[in-house]
Formats: structure tokens, sequence, C-alpha cells
């Protein structure tokens, strides 16, 4: 079977996290994804890992950072400010559908890799530019990283305890949800180019995406001039939702929504029923009202067992939404991971076969494509530029020793 994107090229000029994390989920879709390095160097992600005291290399040069988010493409380095690397970036860019790039524009237009020089190549190309404080205004032009957009629009403030200082998981969220946008905008404009027959540029930013990932919380400032933002445990609205601490000091998230509709269930699951039928919580207006007292009465109750008894307890409640507040490690032993894909198999050059992320989407009739592991610096100069590009063995040699490639 096909997959979604087989016979889409896409050029892949990106570092770090936001640039490549689209164009690995293009490579997952089945486009064919070319990578290009600075010559000599590469993309920095990969080198990055010993900064934050993590064991960086899984051997042969390899690094965990580089090797998350760039599988599926196929590697060649360039060095841009040579002649002849422009001279192979025209050919790609003639044969190719897609380029990307998340460098400030100011060296693109230096290094003739901006939009004007490249649709100048291929009109049907689509060209899109990751920003980092999107295309216009004072900051347009400004370099950033992840945790400083999360700090600028609110997502450090929305997640640090009050009273403390603040605090963000090592997770690149801004980079994912920007990685995902800018792929998202890409795909709406291949669909464009199939229906219309044009190419086109697209700018999407980190501090977009970010408030794009917030919105909820950004429209109820907007609409009602409200902050909803902060979850404050010990007096939640809705004490049926909300996190209980279990008698062995694990966690347990609870997700009543409609507090009325489960009520009578949910005191009989804790045996609770002289809770149940206490005028102070009859109704959701009077649990609103006495919510301190309430979760008082729920913390001792889910303290009397471990987080194991109120799992199997609420098995017999199909109805109940819930979760265990698990660690990666204690998630990771999640079966339901593995049944649906989301941790896979993959196969890796140093480590044989090593288990990643998975493709978190399913489609019936064009399965996304095999993994295949990152490219080392520069691992497919011949089979880019002959197969690609065109040029014969021996103007590959000349390529190398004029250090163009």
């Amino acid at each position: 079977m096909t997959a979604p994107l087989e016979g889409i090229r896409v050029l892949d000029w990106t570092l770090y996290q936001q640039g490549p994390v689209s164009t690995v989920l293009l490579g997952d879709l089945g486009a064919e994804v070319i990578k290009i390095e600075e010559r000599g160097i590469g993309d920095q992600s990969r080198h990055v890992g010993g900064w934050a005291g993590l064991p960086v290399g899984l051997g042969d040069g390899r690094t965990f950072y580089f090797e998350t988010y760039n599988y599926n493409k196929k590697g060649i380095t360039l060095d841009l400010k040579q002649p002849g690397a422009r001279e192979v970036v025209r050919r790609l860019v003639e044969r190719s559908d897609v380029f990307v790039h998340n460098i400030r524009a100011e060296v693109a237009l230096r290094l003739g890799m901006d939009y004007e020089t490249l649709r100048g190549y291929n009109p049907r190309l689509i060209y899109a530019q990751a920003w980092g404080y999107g295309p216009e205004g004072g900051d347009s032009h400004r370099p950033t990283i992840d945790p400083a957009i999360a700090a600028r629009c609110g997502i450090i403030a929305t997640l640090t305890p009050p009273g403390m200082p603040p605090h963000y998981p090592n997770m690149a969220v801004v980079d994912q949800i920007g990685a995902t946008m800018l792929s998202y905008s890409i795909l709406a404009a291949l669909v464009a180019r199939e229906r219309l027959g044009i190419g086109q540029r697209v700018d999407t930013s980190l501090l977009g995406s970010a408030m794009w990932l917030q919105a909820m919380h950004v429209n109820t400032h907007l609409l009602l001039e409200r902050d909803l933002s902060k979850h404050y445990r010990d007096r939640a609205a809705n004490p049926t939702v909300n996190f209980y601490q279990c008698g062995d000091g694990r966690w347990l998230y609870l997700g009543l929504l409609d507090s009325q509709r489960y009520w009578a269930r949910f005191c009989q699951a804790l045996e609770l029923g002289e809770v149940e039928h206490d005028p102070r919580f009859a109704t959701g207006t009077a649990r609103n009202q006495n919510r301190r007292e309430l979760i008082v009465l729920l913390d001792q109750a889910f303290a009397r067992q471990p987080l194991s008894h109120w799992l199997e307890v609420f098995k017999a409640y199909p109805e109940f939404m819930y979760d265990a507040v698990n660690s990666v490690p204690e998630a990771l032993q999640d079966p339901q991971l593995r049944a649906n894909g989301y941790i896979r198999e993959v196969p890796h050059p140093t480590l044989g076969k090593a288990q990643m992320v998975g493709v978190p989407f399913r489609l019936e009739k064009t399965p996304c494509a095999a993994p295949r592991p990152a490219p080392a610096l520069g691992e497919h100069p011949e089979e880019v530029l002959q197969e690609v590009c065109g040029y014969s063995s021996a103007e590959v040699a000349r390529l190398r020793e004029e250090g163009v490639v």
C-alpha cells in the first residue's frame, strides 16, 4: 500500500526541534525528506544533550536528540557560501515539492535560500518558514527557543504553583506544537496546490502556536475577562474533577465532569453513603459552595487504600473518567501504548533494535511509512546528487574535492 505523501519530496533546512519535527511528521506520511546540513558541522542538535547532564552518545557519533527528530530522512551537507552549492540547491528545488526551514530570515536571504529566489526555480514550490515570533512586528527577526516563548506567552506562569519560582518541565512543548502546526500548514498548502495548481509561502511561529495551544485559557480572558488557567486542588470548583493522593503516596486524577450524573455511583465506589446524602453535597451547586469540606472528606477516603485498589474499584464503573498520575518510566509500562503502536520498535545502526515513540494516528488504506534511522552527517550525497539532481559520479567527486559537499 502507498503512504499518503509518497512521491512528495521535501527539502529540510532546519535546526534543533521545531523544523526537524515537522519534517519527521511528513516523512512518517511517506514523503521523501532530504535534510540539508552545514558542511563539517551539521545541525547543531547533533551535539545537544551534554548541557543537560545526559549521556549524549548512542555510538558512532549519534545522539539521542538528533535521532529523535530526524529519522526517515536522507542527509547531505553543503557549504552554501560556494556557488557550486547554490547550483545543487537550484537542482534540488526544481525537483522538489516543499522547502522547510527555521533559519533566521536574514541568513536565508544572504545565502540565497529566501522565498523569492527559490520560487524562481520552481513556481509550484511550497516554501514553509518557521519563525520564533512571527513574520511581522518588531521582534520578527529575533532568535528564540522553546522556554523563552513559554515564558512570554503565559505557559510557564500557568504551570508554576503559586508562590514558587518559575517552573517549566523539560519537554519542549512549544517546539512540539510549533512543529505540528508547521506540518499542518504544509499539508494545507499541498492540498491547495493539488486543487488550484499554485505554490505558495507558508509562515508559522512558535509564539502563534503556543497561543493556539492554550486557546481555551486565552479565549476565557478575551471573551469573559476571567483567568481560569490555575487549578487549586484544595478548592477545585468541582471536587469530582481533581487530584487525590492515595494511601501509598501515589496520585489519582478524577475527571467526573457531570458531578450530578455520577454522584451516587461515585459515593458507592468510595463507600461514602453518609456523604452522598449529606445536604451540604446534595447538588452540584451545594458541592461547589462546600467544596473545601468535601475535598477534605475525599482526601480521607482515597488515603485509606493504595492507588492500585482504586484503579481496580473504578473498573466496575466504566462511565468514570480517571487515571493514575504516572512518571514517564511508569507510563512506558502501560500495555495500551504498545497495543496501539504509540511505542514502536525501529531498526538502528548502533543499537540494533530500539524502541521509540510511534506515530499517534492510524490510516487504514494508506499506512504511514516504516521508520528508518536518522542519517549520519552527510550520509547520502551520491543518492541525492545523482538520483535526484542528475549529477554524474565524476561531478559528485568534483563537488567533494571543491568542498561543496
